[in-house]
């Protein structure tokens, strides 16, 4: 979450008059994030989430996104849902941009998670695969490897400047996933982008999950080695093995692995450092400033992709 686009306080009680939500009564920007703007709104009707969606969402895409979340809620996940303007529609125009009321979903998320947590995400992980077996919507992934690609060609030039050699670096890694990268694992309906930021907890209970906007159709695997890399790292970007088996006893406890799924973690886990590496340094050396928008450093993710390019066995991420 973040803010790219100001709302008036005048253009909000406007647009907020076509929902059934109430009368303004405060609102702010959300700070956390980098791909849409979005806001807390305080109203007679209660507690919402505002969300502009901005260039990288397209206007097409989100009818699976909000439909996605209305199915797997009624599929007991723990999610918020849109809510339908009064002519039925859920997306509405604010300040230029397509734009959607949320339910507000109560908890927070973790700065410093424990293998207790990872284990429920891991659990949460498989239950949602589950869930959106059935749904009848597709999208592809946007973010897979030949959308790495665009972002490569978008910020390769000055790739150096973050740290000399990683050009050449990200080259090779490329090469490789073009050689090996795994085909016909089982597949669906992924999140795309569970990191901690995106999963509430109410004390030791994991309360809900959030931001779908990258959900998509890919591996189940790909899904849990991003796990992986959002949860499994510590701040001197060391491994936590304890965490690493703890998330993946949690998942396999709701959704057992194929062994071709285990044999591919470790080429999974190593694409998806890169695919997060590449969306932070591009946007490190591209995107827009300014005090409502925070940066991610991609130093972090470089040291991931170095970590599971050593990785021989699954094992060593604590697969039993």
């Amino acid at each position: 979450m973040a803010v790219y686009t100001d709302v008036s306080e005048g253009e909000l009680e406007a647009f907020l008059r076509h929902y059934p939500v109430g009368s303004l009564l405060s609102y702010k920007g959300i700070a956390e994030g980098t791909e849409n703007s979005n806001f807390l709104l305080h109203t007679t009707g209660g507690t919402y989430i505002l969300t502009l969606y901005e260039k990288r969402v397209e206007r097409a895409d989100l009818p699976f996104f909000l439909g996605l979340m209305d199915h797997l809620a009624k599929k007991g996940i723990s999610c918020p849902l849109p809510v339908h303007r009064q002519g039925g529609e859920m997306i509405g125009e604010l300040a230029g941009r397509p734009a959607v009321i949320i339910t507000f979903l109560e908890g927070m998320w973790l700065r410093r998670p424990r293998a207790a947590h990872c284990r429920e995400v891991g659990r949460a992980l498989a239950a949602l695969h589950l869930a959106g077996a059935d749904f009848t919507m597709t999208r592809p992934n946007a973010l897979a490897i030949d959308g790495w690609r665009k972002l490569w060609d978008g910020c390769r030039e000055r790739a150096d400047e973050v740290e000399p050699g990683l050009a050449a670096e990200v080259d090779a890694d490329f090469a490789l996933f073009a050689r090996d990268w795994p085909k016909d694992l089982p597949c669906g309906i992924i999140h795309a982008d569970l990191f901690p930021d995106n999963v509430f907890f109410l004390g030791e209970k994991l309360s809900g999950l959030i931001d779908f906007y990258f959900a998509c159709n890919d591996f189940y695997a790909y899904d849990l080695a991003t796990c992986l890399n959002a949860w499994c790292f510590e701040k001197d970007f060391s491994f936590n093995l304890t965490k690493g088996a703890a998330l993946l006893e949690g998942y396999q406890g709701v959704r057992q692995l194929s062994q071709a799924e285990k044999a591919a973690l470790p080429m999974l886990a190593r694409g998806s450092a890169l695919r997060f590496m590449l969306t932070r340094l591009y946007d490190w050396l591209n995107g827009p400033g300014g005090d409502l928008v925070i940066k991610r450093d991609p130093t972090e993710y470089i040291r991931r992709m170095r970590f599971h390019r050593a990785i021989r066995s699954p094992s060593e991420y604590g697969l039993q």
